[in-house]
């Protein structure tokens, strides 16, 4: 027996590593090795990650049940949630976060103060309209197309810098001249919460299941979708235990020159961008079918429509979704509204035809769509090969370490 304590002591260690592996929070470094393996997993089943198409089907949802869908073209019949494949990853990517949190005690209903709902609203609705234009999030359209070595992802990247600086001098202005709606809820108490990591296991337990029953269904949808479900899941379980998020990514270095987050991405994306040429090469997976036909002119203002919105927000796309499974209201707010506006904005620019979809069999042998924002930029295409694409992305990734780095060091482009 220890001292001070009536527990035995082999069960003090296991409550220790318990602590270390589900309260205590893990590095940011952790977070992007355990999301490049998910991604890894998911490119060698032919899959990818993303976020965007899944809430835009729940907003086409949204949009048909209050009456908008007829008059802006949606179709009735859509996909269900459970089936559409980034919707159902969305799903489990909450369900993951709402287990991480209870695990660790840390769920609790964050109601804000009245103008932080304002600010989901038009940070939410911002962040739809710039994911139409990119023909994606900060997943799918940053993350993934540098995974998949598409220069799409680097100009929603110049983007995403551009408008998140602009967004925090906008927020710093709304801080310094609005006082309205800035008295704090009152909080509410935490109860059962003794209960929470029996609920959080529970919820691990119930999607585990979920996963081998449709896995042994005997249906390939179903089979295919089981690995959606675990890799959602544990995606929601990464970025909650490692606050891993794409808006800090971003914010940081500009508000506070605080440059961890961000050289975590740099990291993933390091990682990333190598494995999937490998995967790639193999033939795993086309690089076309997550590479948007946004290049350059729909990635560029995309990201910094996007930016300006995920400031206002408080979080990216899957940053928002990780946070409502902790129980964030504001977040809540601004899914809703970044579904809405996604599906909105995404019928009203498709019926312009900017989204309608062209081949030029003299452009990259007909292998490359356009639409009216930019084509499917692969690098490997563009520049004649593999090692050109991946010395173009370690330059940036080194370019854009010194300037973080740089930034820790001086404050010089804090804007707070």
């Amino acid at each position: 027996m220890n001292q001070g304590t009536d527990r035995p002591a082999w069960l003090q260690g296991f409550r220790q590593d318990y602590q270390a592996v589900f309260v205590e929070p893990w590095s940011a470094y952790t977070g992007a090795v355990l999301l490049v393996i998910i991604m890894a997993v998911l490119i060698g089943s032919g899959l990818f990650w993303g976020v965007f198409g899944g809430l835009k089907l729940w907003g086409d949802y949204l949009n048909n049940a209050i009456g908008l869908g007829s008059v802006l073209g949606i179709k009735e019949q859509l996909e269900s949630p459970l089936m559409h494949r980034i919707s159902l990853t969305n799903i489990t990517l909450l369900l993951g976060a709402f287990s991480a949190a209870m695990l660790s005690r840390q769920f609790h209903i964050n109601r804000p103060p009245a103008l932080e709902y304002v600010w989901a609203i038009v940070g939410g609705t911002l962040m739809g309209i710039g994911a139409v234009l990119a023909g994606g999030c900060t997943t799918g359209g940053f993350f993934v197309p540098l995974t998949f070595s598409s220069a799409s992802g680097w100009a929603m990247w110049v983007g995403l810098l551009v408008g998140a600086l602009i967004g925090l001098k906008l927020l710093l202005w709304t801080m310094e001249n609005i006082t309205w709606g800035m008295t704090p809820a009152t909080v509410w108490p935490a109860r059962l919460k003794k209960w929470y990591p029996w609920f959080g296991a529970m919820v691990g337990l119930f999607v585990l299941l979920w996963a081998l029953n449709w896995w042994h269904s005997g249906e390939d949808k179903k089979a295919v979708r089981a690995l959606l479900v675990i890799a959602g899941f544990a995606i929601g379980f990464v970025l909650h235990r490692s606050r891993f998020c794409f808006s800090r990514v971003f914010r940081e270095p500009f508000m506070t020159a605080e440059g961890e987050m961000t050289k975590a991405m740099i990291l993933a994306i390091a990682l990333g961008a190598p494995v999937g040429a490998a995967l790639i090469s193999y033939g795993t997976i086309d690089p076309y079918l997550a590479i948007p036909a946004r290049f350059w002119l729909g990635s560029l203002l995309g990201g910094l429509v996007f930016g300006i919105g995920m400031v206002f927000a408080g979080g990216c796309a899957s940053g928002s979704l990780w946070r409502v499974g902790e129980g964030h209201l504001k977040l809540v707010v601004a899914v809703i509204f970044f579904a809405w506006s996604g599906s909105t904005a995404g019928a009203i620019i498709h019926n312009f035809g900017l989204l309608t979809p062209d081949i030029d069999i003299d452009f990259l042998d007909g292998i490359a769509e356009i639409t009216g924002l930019g084509f499917e930029a692969f690098m490997p295409d563009l520049l004649g090969g593999w090692e050109y694409s991946l010395l173009l992305t370690y330059v940036l990734l080194v370019v854009w370490y010194i300037f973080i780095r740089y930034n820790e060091s001086t404050s010089k482009f804090t804007v707070f």
